[in-house]
């Protein structure tokens, strides 16, 4: 994937291009001289080469010991500590709002590329060199061995003296450099394996043996050793005498290039290809249109290829059928109708109504009509048949699509960077990277409008010497002090014999007053504002660096409230935030650099895994090729190769926080419900917090069919409660009606005893009655005449 975009040279031309970055290396190394001498005096200075041969030489014939209270170097590791103190977070926004889903895969990936590239080791390095020398540098680029071939974007860091920037260079980033080399003394056998394709252009390649690395008069007894220093020499012979080692040069220089933005209409992607050779691959890249839809994976051809004939074959016989099926029915439709009219017709020639000869006539044309509707649905189901026509597969290239106006192009000019890598005097290769920015990313402390920054040791120089000087007059006093000086009058004692009894306790020493009586003599006391002075002094070098002694856990400064330690120690975070917002604008310029790298080199799908700061793990998938089911279209998941983004780095994400502080704010927002228990075991240090989740989910879950079960229990009780007042109730009414029952049974024989009572009390009274009317009836007939004389008179 890399080689593609390399870029050929003539051979005239690949000399001319080693002899000018021979020259311009050779111009720039001149030009910081100064700037890389100081550079090598503050690493020295940093790690204890903090006096220089004459100073100790005069502290020597003092007696003085030429102590060194190194406060520079805790400082340095203190500020490096605080900067790099967790892993920086990158945020990545998309220019369209389509590309959202992407941009948090490019979060992803970001964290991807530092941790396979160890970036908090590389970042703590360049802070080193931030606060060293002035300088840190990270280099971004695509290491074409890593993934089995398949190649990585990385990061690693440079050393400061590696790097030479145009001296004309004003920007704090070199943007307006026109060249920066690395360069730096290889062995052959580094070389090779560094570039295993050109083996034989590194052994034929041949190099001056001049290293640039500075000097000092600072003495360390031998215990510093830097890079190209003779003891990191694998031979015993000299720079100049030996043709092992061979120097590298890696030249970045801007460039103009003229690219084609090309879009292309059927999908609609966008790409920026290279004038030339790039840009005529593409126009002769092969696709395929099957059925007017264009296609770009040959796979997928033939699979669509095979679906498109499987739809037609079925969709084919479904007309063969149907229209079979058409014409069976129209014709028992036809056969129907013609016995219908035959029978009709029969009628009316029996009645004479119609002559057969009429009869056979309207029969003939009954059966021509029949024949033509019949002939007219076949043709129709022939059209039906026609119409559909088999699927049509067109090899064709990108440059038909761009005659079709299927593609659009457009031509511009655009700055670009390009690499050219020479070992020695032999040219390896050159080739343009995705971007307009310098890949190799400068971190200038306090940048002076040069490409030669200052750093903070060359700052607090004096005050480190001050301290070593002000140590060692102390040490020297001390020792004054302890060893009493006497003057003794000339002659008056034998000074060897003195001097060997002085030293031992309780012994005469015969002495001759006539001579003099000798005089102890005592070393005037230092003044207390020495000691406070050289307080003062290391007071100032932490100052100058951002750090404060409640930052480093001094805690006879701290304030003696818990919140009040909290409070000022987000305020000194401040100071060094100044410092922060340098490191956090070179984070955010690598992010810039690597995502066009990014995006030129995965191409292919790629799954990567990231481990969380508390032990999750996330996984994504880019450039997963999917087909529609329905359209048959073939689309990428994740396509990092599409949009432009915007890289920003999360302010204050390589700082400490204090714990306790943030777990306290997390649990106050727990209990006022603003967010969950997951929220909050997320920033604690809990080794095993899914673990954790799983556990207190599967208690939570535990506890809520308990309260689930409580809930029903209780429902049941209530239920049990009801049930049991039911059946009392209804015991209760059972025993009503049952009493009822009985009542109603004795009312029933009541009521039966007593219409007895009155049926008998009826009928014996009939009986009266009936016996009176006899009686009645009998007493009329014997008195008739009596009767008869009342009614005459």
């Amino acid at each position: 994937m890399i080689e593609a975009y390399k870029t050929p040279q003539s051979e005239d031309e690949q000399k001319e291009l080693v002899n000018d970055t021979q020259d311009t290396f050779r111009m720039y190394s001149t030009k910081r001289d100064n700037w890389a001498l100081h550079a090598q005096e503050d690493r020295e200075f940093r790690l204890g080469k903090q006096w220089t041969a004459e100073q100790r030489r005069i502290l020597e014939e003092r007696g003085q010991a030429p102590v060194v209270v190194n406060r520079i170097h805790p400082a340095v590791e203190s500020a490096k500590a605080l900067l790099t103190s967790k892993r920086p977070s990158f945020r990545v926004s998309p220019r369209e709002d389509s590309d959202n889903k992407i941009a948090q895969v490019l979060n992803g990936l970001l964290e991807y590329i530092w941790q396979i590239s160890d970036g908090d080791t590389a970042l703590r390095n360049v802070v080193d060199d931030y606060y060293v020398t002035g300088l840190g540098a990270l280099l971004v680029y695509q290491d074409p061995t890593k993934d089995y071939g398949k190649g990585e974007v990385c990061m690693k860091d440079i050393d400061p003296l590696d790097i030479y920037i145009d001296p004309n260079a004003r920007d704090r980033f070199g943007d307006d450099a026109e060249n920066i080399i690395i360069s730096r003394m290889y062995t052959r056998k580094q070389a090779m394996k560094l570039y295993p394709m050109y083996q034989d252009a590194i052994k034929q390649s041949e190099s001056d043996q001049y290293t640039d690395r500075p000097s000092t008069d600072r003495e360390d007894d031998g215990e510093l050793v830097f890079p190209e220093d003779t003891e990191t020499k694998t031979n015993s012979v000299g720079w100049g005498d030996n043709d092992e080692y061979v120097r590298g040069y890696e030249r970045y220089m801007k460039i103009a290039v003229n690219l084609y933005r090309v879009y292309e209409k059927y999908n609609g992607k966008e790409h920026l290809l290279e004038e030339g050779r790039e840009y005529e691959e593409y126009k002769q890249t092969r696709v395929w249109k099957i059925n007017g839809q264009v296609v770009e994976d040959a796979s997928i051809v033939e699979q669509e290829s095979e679906k498109f004939e499987r739809e037609y074959q079925l969709e084919l016989k479904k007309i063969s059928e149907k229209g079979e099926y058409a014409l069976s029915r129209m014709g028992q439709e036809h056969g129907v109708q013609y016995i219908e009219m035959q029978e009709k017709l029969a009628e009316q020639v029996e009645m004479g109504n119609m002559v057969p000869e009429r009869m056979e006539l309207q029969l003939q044309d009954l059966q021509k009509s029949q024949e033509g509707e019949a002939e007219q649905a076949q043709k129709q189901f022939e059209a039906q048949m026609e119409q559909l026509l088999p699927p049509q597969i067109e090899e064709i290239t990108k440059d038909d699509l761009l005659r079709e106006k299927q593609i659009e192009t457009v031509k511009i000019n655009q700055e670009r960077i390009k690499q050219c890598v020479i070992m020695g005097d032999k040219y390896l290769y050159s080739r343009v990277l995705p971007t307009d920015k310098y890949p190799i990313v400068l971190f200038m402390n306090q940048h002076t409008r040069t490409p030669y920054p200052i750093g903070d040791v060359r700052m607090v120089k004096g005050m480190q010497e001050y301290i070593n000087k002000t140590r060692s007059l102390i040490i020297a006093h001390a020792t004054t002090s302890t060893n009493v000086k006497i003057l003794v009058p000339s002659g008056s004692v034998d000074m060897r014999e003195f001097e060997q009894k002085w030293a031992q306790p309780g012994v005469a020493i015969e002495v001759d007053f006539d001579q003099g009586a000798p005089q102890p003599v005592q070393p005037t006391p230092l003044p207390n504002e020495l000691y406070q002075n050289e307080n003062t002094a290391k007071n100032d070098i932490d100052h100058q660096l951002g750090l404060y002694e409640l930052m480093m856990g001094n805690s006879d400064v701290a304030p003696h409230t818990y919140k009040a330690t909290v409070s000022l120690d987000e305020f000194g975070q401040r100071k060094i935030r100044s410092k922060l917002m340098d490191i956090e604008a070179g984070l955010k310029r690598c992010g810039e650099v690597a995502i066009p790298m990014a995006q030129q080199l995965y191409k292919s799908e790629k799954l990567f895994r990231l481990i969380n700061p508390n032990q999750t793990m996330s996984e994504y998938m880019i450039n997963k090729r999917m087909v529609d089911d329905k359209t048959g279209e073939i689309k990428k998941l994740n396509d990092i190769g599409v949009g432009s983004y915007d890289v920003v780095v999360v302010t204050g994400s390589t700082l400490p926080t204090n714990r306790y502080a943030q777990l306290e704010l997390y649990m106050d927002a727990y209990k006022n419900q603003i967010i969950d228990r997951q929220e909050v075991l997320k920033k604690t240090e809990i080794f095993d917090v899914e673990g954790v989740m799983e556990r207190t989910d599967y208690i939570g879950k535990l506890e809520e069919q308990l309260q689930s079960l409580q809930e029903q229990i209780k429902d049941m009780e209530g239920d049990l409660q009801t049930r049991e007042r039911e059946v009392y109730h209804a015991k209760q009414k059972a025993e009503l009606e049952k009493f009822k029952s009985d009542l109603d049974s004795q009312s029933s024989k009541a009521r039966a005893a007593g219409t007895v009572f009155e049926k008998r009390l009826n009928d014996a009274t009939g009986q009266i009655a009936k016996e009176v009317r006899e009686a009645s009836k009998d007493k009329k007939q014997d008195t008739p005449s009596s009767g008869k004389k009342k009614k005459d008179s």
